[in-house]
């Protein structure tokens, strides 16, 4: 019970986090910064682990001189474009288990041949916009798998994805990070990263599903 209160602390006040342990465990933060990355993307019983908030505040603490920039995004980079490509793998091994089921209450053949068909045309700039929308992002690679994205279409989409991700927050933080004003609101840009798009995005579902319903 004591978890989510301790993740959602960790979520709000990263910075702080971060801070201190890289002042208590120098290098091992790059192992850390890893780890939470490619879990947060590449499992996808694992949304709630920070993701934008993670690399402003990396790109900040880079800013100010606590950590290496380079390595930092390199770091960042190969932990988002690895996770999603495990989440991916994953989809795609469960697909086929996936498309043998029969018709159910709770899974339908036609709407699983929809989404194969929506992730072959539209799937590339899913996967792109995705990276920056919590929680979406941790489900986008794993449904691509499942409706059987090809992969080679999903590697080149998820290092495009991945780099405008890691590159644009991180430098975010790096340039905008160590603001007076910034740094006295970082709570509240935090809740910013994550409500904004994910607003964004229940509203655009609601959009397409009451057109298909008109339609």
């Amino acid at each position: 019970m004591d978890l989510l209160p301790t993740l959602i602390d960790f979520i709000l006040h990263v910075d702080r986090y971060l801070a201190e342990f890289v002042a208590q465990y120098g290098p091992w933060v790059y192992a850390l910064l890893f780890l939470i990355v490619f879990v947060e993307t590449g499992l996808v019983v694992m949304p709630l682990l920070p993701g934008d908030s993670l690399l402003f505040v990396v790109g900040a603490l880079a800013g100010a001189g606590l950590m290496n920039l380079p390595l930092s995004l390199a770091v960042l980079l190969l932990a988002a474009v690895l996770g999603d490509q495990l989440n991916y793998s994953i989809g795609r091994r469960l697909g086929p288990r996936v498309f043998q089921w029969e018709n159910s209450r709770f899974f339908n053949k036609a709407a699983f041949a929809q989404a194969h068909a929506f992730y072959e045309r539209y799937g590339g700039i899913t996967i792109v916009l995705a990276r920056f929308m919590p929680f979406i992002r941790t489900f986008a690679p794993f449904v691509a798998g499942v409706a059987a994205m090809s992969r080679t279409r999903f590697t080149a989409y998820n290092l495009a994805g991945g780099t405008l991700w890691v590159v644009g927050v991180l430098m975010a933080g790096y340039w905008f990070g160590n603001i007076g004003w910034v740094k006295g609101n970082l709570e509240k840009i935090i809740w910013a990263l994550i409500l904004v798009p994910s607003v964004l995005a229940i509203a655009g579902a609601w959009r397409a599903r009451r057109k298909g319903a008109v339609a």
